[in-house]
């Protein structure tokens, strides 16, 4: 257990704050042994690999750090296979080995950052795929009971970049390993059309080729946040009524968008924001990003408020423009 410690090097944002508290239990027995010692009555963060949040301050209270790593084949059959991962693995990491051993239907999910354990939480998804299309099961600390539970798809509440880790219970489950079901044969997912067009001019045909694409299409459009601290993708594409939308094409008749579910369509929010005058703009040490404007950018030393003030600046004038409330999704810690 670690004292008043530096987080900067714990969230891609690159904010410097500390945590009163930092643990970093790398097995069972030492979680077990952390949730005995605090009371965790008290603020706590489960933190991966902070690729999805920002702090605008201090933590007053613990911060921990699973990091649980390791890969098990667990099971097989002749269309699939069930491997548990664990929660402190690099998430692209997992994917690469993934690929690399044959095991399919993660692909599209290359180079998202974060570790393996914080996946389900924000159900992470990119070019028509979602982790819980992979999913079969996760093991975790329930703080309430103090043990190990196991969880399937209805137990975690998956929904649009949400789950009951994320929404309903934050502060009681602490995802210690993984368990995906993958394929053995590839069914590759090109329903965007950047995707397509890329795989198809490169000759693509393997789900190797897919993840060297969705990396190449990654890499052009979104900063590393080593260079440049970013969380991602800041707001979630908003679903909005038909109605709403055939308002907006009433102006922009060549809208993009998606068709969701009922009467709902998704529409890009990096879209909204680009024609509501945010793209590339920058103001003082916060900016979004040229080619992306749905990344919003610490471009050196900008404090987790100003990047939070930033954001609601575009959230305001988004709001203004076409009457949708952006929702983000990244977490703020405050």
């Amino acid at each position: 257990m670690h004292r008043n410690y530096s987080l900067a090097d714990h969230n891609s944002f690159g904010i410097d704050v500390s945590a009163s508290l930092f643990s970093a239990p790398s097995n069972l027995d030492q979680l077990g042994s952390v949730s005995e010692e605090y009371d965790l009555d008290r603020p706590f963060l489960v933190l991966g690999e902070g690729s999805n949040l920002l702090l605008t301050k201090d933590f007053e209270g613990l911060v921990l750090n699973p990091r649980m790593t390791g890969m098990e084949l667990l099971s097989e059959d002749k269309e699939a296979v069930w491997v548990q991962v664990g929660a402190g693995m690099n998430w692209d990491r997992w994917v690469e080995h993934a690929v690399d051993q044959g095991w399919f239907g993660l692909e599209n999910l290359s180079l998202i950052p974060g570790s393996v354990g914080s996946a389900p939480v924000q159900n992470i998804g990119a070019y028509g795929v979602e982790l819980n299309n992979r999913f079969a099961w996760l093991d975790a600390w329930d703080l309430l009971e103090r043990r190990i539970v196991r969880m399937y798809p209805d137990h975690c509440r998956f929904g649009y970049r949400t789950s009951i880790f994320k929404e309903e219970s934050p502060k009681r489950y602490i995802i210690t390993h993984v368990t995906f079901r993958l394929l053995k044969t590839p069914q590759l997912q090109l329903d965007y059309e950047d995707v397509r067009e890329l795989f198809t001019r490169q000759g693509g045909s393997t789900p190797a080729h897919l993840r060297e694409v969705i990396i190449a299409i990654r890499k052009k459009k979104l900063p590393d946040p080593s260079e440049y601290g970013n969380a991602g993708s800041f707001f979630k594409n908003p679903v909005v009524e038909w109605t709403a939308l055939k308002c907006i094409q009433m102006e922009y008749p060549r809208i993009p968008f998606h068709q969701g579910t009922h009467n709902h369509v998704k529409i890009p929010a990096a879209w909204l924001i680009e024609h509501a005058g945010w793209k590339g703009v920058r103001k003082g040490r916060v900016g979004t990003w040229p080619g992306q404007p749905l990344v919003i950018v610490n471009y050196g030393g900008a404090s987790g408020q100003e990047i939070l003030d930033f954001s609601e600046e575009i959230r305001k004038d988004v709001d203004r423009k076409f009457g949708i409330c952006l929702e983000r999704e990244v977490n703020i810690i405050s």
